[in-house]
């Protein structure tokens, strides 16, 4: 099956809060907000001023949403450069194992190549999570260790 990638724009904004749902239960969720919220939240989060994110997305031979990358650039990485950090990686179940989530690596690195300072891409992944573990082995990259993560909600801070 042949996919197109390309940029997300704001006739997605639906398709996009559709597919974070899917999402949602994939990592196990049962709460979900409602659709309209999600929709607000991806319009501010990809098309505010100044949006937060980006996002590639992958279209099925129908023109449907089969998948989305989202990232964002971050400063400072290395030195004075920046990364491109990869938040969301997903490929609906009808596409994986045919390689779209390798194109989709190839097209976040064609990005973060084509910025100027941009110096890596980083991202991260469950440790329970040994499908995205293999899948990222496959493509040769390393997991790196070196870094612990921290993480609290802003409604408890």
């Amino acid at each position: 099956m042949s996919v197109t990638i390309r940029p997300a724009d704001k006739r997605d904004v639906l398709a996009v809060a559709e597919l974070i749902e899917e999402i949602e239960r994939f990592y196990g969720s049962t709460e979900i907000q409602p659709l309209a919220e999600r929709q607000a939240q991806v319009e501010e989060a990809l098309f505010g001023a100044p949006p937060m994110a980006s996002a590639l997305l992958v279209e099925d031979e129908t023109g449907g949403l089969a998948g989305l990358a989202a990232y964002s650039f971050l400063w400072p990485a290395a030195g004075s450069s920046h990364s491109l950090f990869l938040k969301e990686l997903y490929v609906r179940d009808t596409l994986r194992r045919q390689g779209v989530g390798a194109q989709l690596m190839n097209e976040l690195r064609a990005l973060a190549t084509a910025r100027p300072g941009c110096s890596r891409i980083e991202w991260m992944t469950d440790q329970d999570n040994p499908g995205a573990r293999a899948f990222y082995k496959s493509l040769g990259f390393d997991e790196f260790d070196g870094k612990i993560i921290y993480r609290v909600d802003t409604s408890t801070a």
